[in-house]
Parts: C-alpha cells; structure tokens; sequence
C-alpha cells in the first residue's frame, strides 16, 4: 500500500487509497486520471519485490464496489 501511494504521487495522480480488505485496495480515482492510475497501481504491486513467481494484479474499475467486481 505504501508503494502504491508512493508512486501516485510521483506520478502527480491525486488518486487516494481509501481501504485495504485482505489482497485488494479500494481507491477513489478521478476519472480523468483512471488508466494512469491503473497502470501505476498495477506496476506498483507486481513489481514489489523478487518473490521467484510472479504476481499478476487484476485492476477493475466502477463507481462502487459491487461494480468493481
């Protein structure tokens, strides 16, 4: 969580992390900002750290959580 914040702002996205529920993150995302910020959150968990397999991220978008998923 705190990578992806990190590269948020880096990346000058005002995207906020709003909760963390086990594996996934819930963020309120401008929708201008949407695929950037995808792309940086999805960039920031699978390249976290060398595990030895790799992690894929499944990024989905909505305007609630049911939507999301």
């Amino acid at each position: 969580m705190l990578e992806v914040r990190r590269r948020l702002r880096a990346a000058g996205l005002s995207a906020r992390v709003l909760l963390q529920v086990h594996d996934e993150l819930l963020l309120e995302v401008p929708e201008a900002e949407l695929g950037r910020t995808q792309d940086a959150v999805r960039e920031a968990m699978e390249q976290i750290g060398d595990l030895g397999v790799p992690l894929r991220v499944d990024v989905h978008d909505g305007a609630n959580w049911t939507e999301a998923h």
